[in-house]
């Protein structure tokens, strides 16, 4: 049998030796449509060799993310990067983006910008009308959004990947109740109350510790607002004034500036101290037993649901369950199996 050369091929594709030998040999910088062409000249010429598969356009995916200086997101961001490093740069290209959680006109543009570059988007944000705006157009230009860790309810989105953020909140409180063995008052700071998960963290700790532990006082929550001097300032206004403080939930950042204001009010070791995350500072909280208990989102299983989702919803027009096919369980971490 004749033997068919590079040049044999590249006059029956139309293209050149070079762009041939860069299809058959997966060298990459040839597009999508001239690949298939090569291809398909190859097997017309009956090349004895095993030809590689048709070159797929990679999916262009945008994961848009909070800016503010939390672990959780720079943790998230990370996995986010190791999902799509397994799965290979023709599989997958990966395009990260950080909006401050204050510039939700920001977002909302980037949203409406990438829905005409992108083909499919994993969106944190808020609940803003310019976000649902923005989804709305992202609906109407047929690219797919997937909400993360805080859901949009009523947007046009494709599902949602993030835990159960009441049922949380309302573990938070059984665990607080049952710890709690004498009457006492209980602190709550909440991160940003237009995050969703703040607010639904708050209403199931409030819940289940009014239902069923009359014994809890609870004082009124305070607004953090993921500021991590705000939550010194307030928190300090609230250990001077009269009362015993047992307590203390916390659903967002500034675990370390909490445990500083309460050991100066020497309570540290007397406060049953539950928050969210596990991460450095949380880590070495538990290392010292200053810290009852923190409530872990799975960072990783976040990343790698969203991922696989919404490739399957590409790949296949696959149709997930809202709320079902995205749940990330969240995990509990104590003293004694934080390491």
């Amino acid at each position: 049998m004749k033997k068919v050369t590079l040049e044999a091929l590249a006059k029956i594709a139309g293209v050149g030796a070079a762009t041939v030998d860069r299809v058959l040999n997966e060298r990459g910088g040839v597009s999508p449509q001239t690949s298939r062409k090569v291809l398909e000249a190859a097997r017309q010429a009956g090349l004895n060799r095993i030809l590689p598969e048709e070159h797929r356009h990679p999916w262009q995916l945008e994961v848009i993310l909070s800016g503010n200086d939390s672990f959780f997101f720079k943790q998230l961001a990370g996995d986010f990067s190791e999902v799509a490093d397994g799965l290979g740069y023709r599989r997958l290209r990966l395009h990260r983006t950080f909006i401050p959680e204050s510039r939700p006109d920001k977002l909302a543009a980037h949203i409406a910008a990438c829905s005409a570059t992108r083909d499919g988007l994993i969106v944190f944000a808020h609940e803003y009308a310019a976000i649902y705006e923005a989804l709305a157009l992202c609906k109407q230009r047929g690219v797919p959004v997937i909400t993360i860790v805080s859901d949009l309810p009523g947007a046009e989105r494709l599902c949602h990947v993030g835990i159960n953020q009441l049922q949380a909140g309302r573990t938070a409180g059984l665990l607080m109740g049952r710890m709690l063995h004498s009457p006492g008052e209980v602190v709550m700071i909440s991160g940003r109350f237009d995050y969703t998960a703040h607010r639904l963290r708050i209403q199931g700790f409030r819940e289940v510790l009014q239902q069923d532990f009359p014994h809890v006082r609870l004082r009124e929550v305070l607004a953090g607002q993921e500021r991590r001097e705000t939550i010194s300032k307030l928190l300090e206004q609230q250990l001077a004034q009269a009362g015993k403080v047992s307590g203390i939930y916390n659903t967002g950042l500034g675990n370390r500036e909490i445990s500083e204001a309460l050991a100066r009010h020497r309570i540290l070791d007397e406060c049953v101290f539950i928050t969210h995350e596990l991460y450095t500072s949380t880590r070495e909280l538990l290392a010292k037993k200053a810290l009852s208990l923190t409530i872990d989102q799975n960072t990783r299983q976040h990343a790698q649901l969203a991922t696989d989702l919404m490739l399957k919803h590409l790949d296949s027009a696959a149709e997930p369950e809202i709320y079902a096919d995205g749940k990330v369980e969240f995990m509990l971490f104590t003293h004694e199996n934080y390491r």
